[in-house]
């Protein structure tokens, strides 16, 4: 192990704190952590893939007082390939909604979509939007009513929502067990072919109208607990477009950005089991 990386530097803001690290470590240790072919710190590796979620750089501008770029991107391929953020964020899940009073699997979801802005880099998989006048990929996210990530699905910005609903619904029951039995949608999904693919999960798929004579902002019954979703991880400036040349890569980030925040809110729970 490099022994530079021992030593202490300025903290950054976006480095895990220790009751965070002491419950995502189990997950992101793929090999004991003083295995004679690991150079740099895990703890370390974490922390500068952090650095590049949030502050939306690219790989090669990673601060030299963390381990160099290369180790940060090997090391994060195959977290992403073991699916390590995808379980931590179900765990997390589970433990969040134990501790706001909830079953350890909802009964109901929020499915949107969300469409980024193509770049170089993502570019063959870029569609046009006709809704949003963007051109690019399209993030169909499902969410339990506590705003906490179920599925993720990825297509060309140019797929229509309602065709997705199948491969969301599936993915939804792999990962509670079958529990959900009602999901909220917008009126983007109205139609027997989503109706179906959902029923056909045993998901009762239900449209929120806007109402009839709207004026100005108005919040719609449980839809707005997915838009929190999104607005959640535009926190993270590597999420603001779509940066990466792999649908499974664009999925990976959005995974580990949830597992950062909901390691962060659970922080006060996992410093009381301590």
């Amino acid at each position: 192990m490099d022994t530079t990386q021992l030593t202490a530097r300025k903290s950054y803001p976006t480095d895990v704190a220790d009751v965070e690290w002491a419950f995502a470590a189990p997950y992101l240790t793929l090999m004991v952590e003083d295995a004679p072919q690991r150079k740099y710190r895990l703890r370390e590796l974490f922390n500068g893939l952090r650095y590049v979620a949030r502050g939306g750089i690219s790989w090669r501008m990673i601060p030299n007082d963390l381990p160099p770029w290369h180790a940060v991107f090997e090391q994060t391929q195959r977290w992403l390939a073991a699916g390590v953020f995808a379980a931590m964020v179900h765990d997390l899940r589970t433990l969040l909604r134990l501790e706001a009073g909830r079953k350890k699997q909802p009964s109901a979801a929020i499915l949107d979509s969300r469409t980024m802005q193509s770049t170089p880099e993502s570019g063959a998989r870029a569609g046009y939007d006709g809704a949003k006048r963007k051109k690019g990929s399209k993030l169909h996210m499902a969410v339990d009513t506590l705003g906490y990530l179920l599925a993720l699905h990825v297509t060309s910005a140019g797929e229509q929502d309602r065709m997705q609903v199948g491969a969301l619904a599936k993915q939804v029951q792999e990962v509670t067990g079958e529990s959900v039995e009602i999901a909220y949608v917008d009126q983007g999904y109205t139609g027997d072919k989503p109706r179906q693919a959902a029923a056909e999960h045993g998901i009762d798929l239900i449209v929120v109208k806007l109402p009839e004579a709207k004026k100005g902002f108005v919040l719609l019954p449980r839809r707005w607990v997915v838009e929190r979703s999104f607005a959640w991880i535009t926190r993270f400036r590597r999420l603001a477009k779509d940066y990466e040349r792999l649908p499974e890569t664009l999925i990976g980030f959005h995974y580990l950005a949830f597992a950062v925040l909901m390691l962060h809110r659970a922080a006060g729970a996992l410093a009381e089991n301590s």
